[in-house]
């Protein structure tokens, strides 16, 4: 008689006559019986605490036939729950993630348009509109204002200059800036640049998106003091901070597009020493 043999621990019938062996798939030969419990904890293994889980054999593909004991009602019913349970909790959960941060928008919006055109008048403003407008008007602020901010206009402006800097030769020799022509890359009058280096993507990083984020959110506040400051003589303060937003993003601008001028130079200038040769001892 042919003895059989677990291709889990490799055990003959004759080790443990009283162990329980199935054939639980279309293998033929050694691997096709194996010791009930030799399975059973593979298959644990594979299923990883998820006992609803399809397993296979490992060599033919057939899906293991398992089965349950049958279920009292209370204990069916509760084992049902859990079951709606664990498929309706992403589903969930991502509608409370959705949720607040659809609450946070609507109120930073609100806190924004009481910021820019005052506490009282902002307050009376949002009493007036339409509550439907103002759930569906103030959470759109955060995202215009995270929008605009990725709008790099600093980086077209760089590129005309760039461009046309010959034509600006006054202005050139003060902001060097740059000519892109075909055969020869100028930085001024006279002053030749060996080679065009290549500029990073803005969003490359998760530094950037971080910047963005903070930037446009914290905005309409820089907006506010920057008004305060530099237009006191204006008394709406709506306007105020229309005014202080304009001269915040111009001279931030100025000194963005200065920044990254100065650093396409460095790169541009930059060179590769040679490796220092070693003294022979």
């Amino acid at each position: 008689m042919r003895l059989l043999s677990c291709w889990v621990c490799f055990a003959t019938d004759e080790d443990d006559r009283t162990a329980e062996w199935v054939r639980p798939c279309r293998c033929r030969g050694s691997t096709k019986w194996v010791h009930q419990s030799c399975l059973q904890r593979w298959v644990d293994e594979k299923q990883r605490g998820n006992s609803t889980a399809r397993v296979a054999c490992p060599q033919c593909n057939a899906e293991y036939l398992i089965v349950f004991p049958k279920l009292g009602p209370v204990v069916y019913m509760l084992d049902l729950a859990d079951r709606l349970i664990s498929k309706a909790g992403p589903f969930a959960a991502a509608g409370i993630m959705v949720g607040s941060i659809y609450w946070t928008a609507v109120t930073y919006g609100a806190v924004t348009v009481m910021q820019v055109v005052g506490h009282k008048e902002g307050l009376d403003v949002m009493e007036r509109a339409d509550p439907l407008f103002l759930l569906i008007g103030l959470p759109t602020i955060p995202v215009m204002l995270i929008l605009g901010k990725m709008i790099r206009w600093e980086d077209y402006v760089l590129r005309l200059w760039r461009k046309y800097s010959n034509k600006l030769q006054i202005l050139n020799s003060i902001f060097p800036v740059g000519t892109l022509l075909p055969s020869v890359v100028s930085t001024g009058i006279g002053c030749p640049v060996p080679r065009i280096p290549a500029e990073a993507s803005p969003l490359a990083d998760h530094v950037s998106a971080t910047r963005i984020l903070c930037g446009a959110l914290v905005f309409p506040t820089i907006a506010t003091i920057v008004g305060k400051l530099m237009f006191s003589s204006v008394n709406s303060n709506l306007q105020r901070t229309i005014l202080g937003g304009i001269a915040f993003v111009a001279i931030k601008g100025a000194f963005k597009v200065y920044f990254k001028q100065q650093q396409y130079l460095r790169q541009a200038h930059r060179k590769i020493l040679n490796f220092p040769e070693q003294e022979e001892a």
